[in-house]
């Protein structure tokens, strides 16, 4: 995996940057106190775009202004689908690690609004959400919407453009920094039609390449999809459960409520998407749709056409070519006529072949060209796919004259009618490029000190550019584990059979047993919160914050005294709230708000209902409650707008918390 060889290659270039020789100082540099920056880091991934750093050392014996490290993206370029998601491949590298004396399989938690830079996973099967590492790997997604990424665990801003601290960011269409104008906004409301011979009905047809969808049902009935790719591979999927599906390569965030559905994806589809509903009760339902459709047909302008004569003066014309951006072909101008937005260009008109014709019969030929009448043209199919996926293979397709009318029709002529211009190939080589092939890096040390333990290394399919990707045979793959041996004695009584190794080493597996990092220098350690004091209500909750230190000798863990822990001590207790008690109106708090609701505000109207803070403690001390500020929003000018606007939209829950909880001083 690609954490893996980032631990390894890091350790190296680190120690190469040290002992390199430096590049020459700027002007700056020479002006300051350090010593130029060194050579920019191997990247932290090898695809989907990660991070690498440069190192300046202080020549000063007083400190430096600045910083030593400076940070810039790298492999920028998207991984293949097959690859997997990074934070992914962090879990799964913990599953062959005892997490409290078992193996289990972990899975990435996604947007953590606390940490998202910390590498959080959940045991398959269960609600064990272990924190196994207190930074994921640098360029590591913050969140799965955005493309800011973590850095030494940090989350920095990053723009469409892939630059750090940038604030160029994409337009609805997908375009980096584009004006909207390459797709249209598509919204609209379905209503069923209930009959007692039909059991379902089409809600919307999205199609390819479409983005920011959103679908939103209310009432008995349920949604399902079709889809259909450019090869014309269809597919159904019935969206029986909440959750994240991957539908022809495209992330589908579907909820599932008892009044109402929540269907979204990102985009861009990769296939053409049928929203469908089902009928499943006597009660009407409704859709509300909304997205992003690419405009895939515009007008192409042509070169000139040739000459209308060969000689003593002709006239040549431009005209305009509806083209299909999707299959990079020219279709019928009906299709660019569907789009308000495109307007056909006005041909263009030039002299030509102003040469007097010969003297001796004055002939000038008249070239079968007229205004209205363009010239018959090839017309080609898609390409077949290619007979083999890497290695070289072979693709075809066919290739006809063809002839439009003055009203758009298209018939095939005879191929002399094309000749003046050079026939397409109907046949070449595809997918040349070299297979994928198992590529194993170094091993690590091995997982004991004296006698026999095992050692690990990382083995990757890595393609002809490369990059970490799928394709490779199971049955050619190197072994990642083997037994290995210290030729130091034990003088200790040890296990014949060799120990599974705690990855990558102790420290690592001291991580996950104790829930936090304990290292060689002393440091606070946090237990496990109480459960709440009270069961309704607000209460508190307490926990053992302890000063360890790791024994390297002996691999244990001692506990020291407080004042032996530098820095901030963490907190031993807390407030807590276990929902409103017996009586009270139900009221939520804003994490839970979130969840039941989402983001519902950001598409269902122009004008939707924000949360704007909290109004003042009711209290100063002894316990209080705030209220939160609920406003109606224009979502496109961001301004306040009267709460009429937003009657359609669903207000908000009523929320409240807790403040001024510390006790009143006595009188």
């Amino acid at each position: 995996m690609e954490c893996c060889r980032w631990t390894t290659a890091g350790a190296l270039l680190l120690a190469s940057l040290i002992l390199s020789s430096r590049t020459s100082r700027s002007e700056e540099d020479q002006d300051s106190l350090w010593d130029a920056w060194g050579s920019w880091s191997e990247c932290s991934r090898t695809c989907g775009g990660g991070a690498s750093y440069s190192l300046r050392r202080c020549l000063s014996s007083k400190t430096c202004e600045g910083r030593n490290i400076r940070y810039r993206t790298c492999s920028n370029l998207d991984c293949p689908p097959e690859a997997g998601d990074f934070r992914a491949q962090q879990c799964s590298a913990h599953n062959d690690v005892k997490y409290q004396g078992q193996f289990y399989e972990w899975l990435p938690i996604f947007n953590d609004p606390d940490n998202p830079c910390s590498l959080k996973c959940q045991a398959k099967g269960t609600a064990l959400v272990v924190e196994l590492a207190p930074k994921v790997l640098d360029g590591t997604r913050c969140y799965t919407e955005s493309l800011d990424m973590c850095i030494s665990g940090l989350c920095q801003i990053v723009g469409c453009d892939r630059q750090l601290g940038s604030a160029v960011k994409e337009d609805n269409c997908g375009i980096c920094n584009g004006d909207g104008s390459t797709c249209r906004l598509v919204r609209g409301q379905y209503k069923s039609q209930l009959s007692a011979n039909k059991l379902d009905d089409t809600v919307v047809a999205i199609p390819y390449g479409s983005r920011q969808v959103r679908l939103v049902l209310k009432g008995p009935d349920h949604l399902y999809l079709e889809t259909k790719t450019l090869q014309g591979v269809k597919s159904e999927n019935s969206l029986s459960t909440t959750g994240f599906f991957l539908v022809e390569n495209s992330s589908i965030d579907f909820q599932k409520f008892p009044d109402k559905e929540i269907l979204r994806i990102s985009g861009p589809l990769t296939a053409d998407f049928t929203i469908k509903i089902s009928y499943a009760g006597a009660a009407d339902s409704s859709v509300q749709f909304i997205f992003y459709q690419p405009i895939i047909h515009r007008w192409r302008e042509t070169d000139f056409f040739p000459c209308s004569a060969s000689c003593g003066g002709g006239y040549q014309l431009t005209s305009a070519e509806c083209f299909d951006l999707r299959s990079n072909r020219i279709v019928t101008d009906q299709y660019c006529h569907y789009y308000p937005e495109n307007v056909k260009p006005k041909p263009k008109l030039q002299e030509c072949n102003l040469d007097p014709c010969p003297a001796s019969d004055g002939y000038k030929q008249i070239m079968p060209y007229d205004l209205y009448h363009p010239l018959p043209r090839w017309e080609n199919t898609p390409w077949t796919a290619c007979s083999s996926s890497c290695g070289g293979g072979i693709q075809s397709r066919s290739i006809s004259c063809v002839e439009e009318d003055i009203q758009g029709h298209i018939s095939p002529v005879e191929e002399w009618k094309c000749m003046y211009t050079p026939k397409m190939p109907i046949v070449q080589p595809c997918n040349i490029f070299d297979c994928p092939k198992w590529l194993a890096q170094e091993w690590s040390p091995c997982t004991v000190t004296c006698g026999q333990g095992l050692r690990y290394r990382v083995v990757l399919c890595i393609d002809h550019r490369g990059m970490h990707t799928g394709g490779c045979s199971p049955k050619t793959k190197p072994h990642i584990k083997e037994e290995c041996v210290v030729s130091t004695p034990c003088y200790k009584p040890k296990e014949k059979l060799p120990m599974e190794a705690k990855l990558p080493w102790y420290k690592q597996a001291q991580e996950l047993e104790e829930g936090a990092a304990i290292s060689e220098e002393p440091s606070f350690i946090p237990e496990a919160w109480s459960t709440c004091s009270v069961t309704c209500g607000v209460g508190r909750q307490v926990r053992l914050v302890k000063c360890q230190v790791l024994l390297s000798f002996s691999q244990s863990v001692a506990d020291l005294p407080i004042d032996e822990c530098a820095g901030p001590k963490p907190v031993s207790q807390r407030v807590c709230y276990s929902g409103p008690c017996s009586g009270e109106a139900t009221e939520y708090t804003l994490e839970e708000a979130e969840l039941l609701y989402g983001s519902l505000q950001e598409f269902d109207e122009l004008y939707d209902w924000r949360y704007e803070g909290f109004t003042e403690c009711s209290e100063s001390c002894g316990g209080g409650v705030q209220e939160a500020v609920v406003t109606c929003l224009n979502k496109q000018t961001r301004e306040s707008a009267d709460e009429t606007l937003c009657a359609t939209s669903r207000r908000p829950p009523h929320l409240l918390k807790a403040c001024s909880l510390d006790p009143c001083p006595p009188r």
